[in-house]
């Protein structure tokens, strides 16, 4: 089975950066396959043709693995390479809010399906498809090349990375903001 795609669908890589890495910072992950489907779909974008978005998470939260001049705001090898149109970074979770502006590119370009990958899943990734929905894309999660983390919250309440993982796929497609699908299906 193949998911439908436009000819001019963008693959959208959201912080795939070395500062992940840290699991002393971060914790546990899920999802070992992600950075191996994400080059997967950053190679069929290249050889289709198709826009390339990354994405940098340019953190100003101190001691941050992320933080700008820090040795984990680089992007990770497999996308620290590829070829691409546009590099967009940001503050906080959405693509959408960071610099320069995502949704005049993608509009200017007439682009209305973005394919989304990286990391984290419940964070930057589904935020990002909670938004381009919002602002009227089709949008595609390739949600085997995402991972996250293990997160506690308020009340000591505790989720494994797959539980998250489940939990914005049903965000997504239960609430009508994006669609998901493995990788196999997109390249």
């Amino acid at each position: 089975m193949t998911t439908d795609l436009s000819p001019d669908a963008a693959l959208v890589v959201i912080d795939v950066q070395r500062g992940f890495d840290d699991s002393q910072f971060w914790g546990r992950r899920d999802n070992p396959d992600a950075e191996t489907n994400i080059g997967l779909l950053v190679t069929a974008w290249s050889a289709s043709g198709r826009p390339i978005v990354l994405v940098r998470h340019d953190s100003v939260t101190p001691g941050s693995p992320l933080g700008v001049g820090a040795v984990g705001n680089t992007l990770k090898d497999v996308v620290a390479g590829a070829p691409h149109d546009l590099l967009v970074t940001k503050h906080v979770n959405s693509a959408f809010l960071g610099e320069p502006d995502l949704d005049g590119w993608l509009r200017e370009r007439g682009i209305a399906q973005l394919v989304l990958c990286g990391i984290q899943t419940n964070m930057c990734v589904e935020t990002t498809a909670r938004m381009g929905g919002n602002l009227g894309y089709d949008v595609i999660v390739a949600i085997d090349a995402c991972h996250t983390f293990d997160l506690s919250g308020a009340g000591g309440l505790s989720l494994t990375a797959e539980q998250l993982t489940t939990a914005t796929v049903v965000n997504l497609t239960g609430g009508g903001f994006a669609r998901v699908a493995p990788t196999r299906e997109l390249v």
